[in-house]
């Protein structure tokens, strides 16, 4: 079965300040990428900590993509997008 990806509607106003060549980036490595993967968790890291344990983060370049692996699903839910120096604030 194929895996979607789903964008949360912060992740659209976060995609919307970055500059038109980052969008495409980032668009490009969730679907080039993570798309075609069958496990989604072998290019990422978990994050760490009690509140984390369920997220995901990929890097592409500067920016981080967090994300929930919805297994039940079948979806990868993008739920922040931004620089490595704001998103984890």
């Amino acid at each position: 079965m194929a895996w979607k990806t789903e964008f949360s509607a912060e992740t659209d106003r976060e995609l919307n300040k970055l500059d038109r060549q980052q969008i495409k980036r980032i668009l490009k490595f969730l679907q080039e990428r993570v798309g075609k993967l069958d496990n989604r968790r072998s290019i990422g890291k978990a994050l760490q900590g009690p509140r984390f344990g369920e997220f995901w983060k990929y890097r592409v370049g500067d920016y981080r993509i967090i994300c929930k692996i919805e297994d039940a699903r079948v979806v990868v839910l993008v739920l922040r997008i931004g620089h490595r120096r704001e998103i984890y604030c």
